[in-house]
């Protein structure tokens, strides 16, 4: 009996301990400096541990709170921009999710280090690098 509240009670801490560190890590940011500039988006996915689909996308995040996303299509070796617009609240990215429309996600910023950056938005994650 005693062995058997051991291991359920091991079993409870552990699965407490794995779904918290399962969790992303947010990265709060205060304003939009460490954002501004030009991003290389190189992979999305829905979840960090499934495969990665390869995009060629560069994001602008412009000092006017307007971010343009530039797409590539290398078949055509045609690119199109797309200006929506960005801001700053409660410490998450909020960007219009098409332009014209005043409806808004939010992405979290789970990873900023050096030229590295990863955003955790409504569906998928975007893996950046800094140009």
């Amino acid at each position: 009996m005693k062995k058997t509240i051991k291991i359920l009670l091991f079993a409870t801490i552990s699965s407490i301990a794995f779904s918290a560190s399962a969790k992303d890590v947010i990265i709060k940011l205060e304003d939009n400096s460490r954002l501004l500039g030009k991003w290389r988006l190189y992979k999305e996915t829905a979840a960090l541990h499934k495969k990665a689909k390869e995009v060629q996308n560069d994001w602008n995040f412009g000092t006017d709170g307007v971010l343009t996303s530039t797409s590539r299509d290398p078949r055509l070796g045609a690119s199109k921009d797309v200006k929506v617009k960005y801001s700053i609240e409660d410490g998450v990215i909020k960007k219009q999710m098409q332009p014209g429309r005043e409806k808004y996600e939010s992405c979290a910023v789970v990873k900023l280090d050096g030229k590295d950056m990863t955003l955790h938005c409504k569906y998928n994650y975007y893996l950046f690098t800094k140009k």
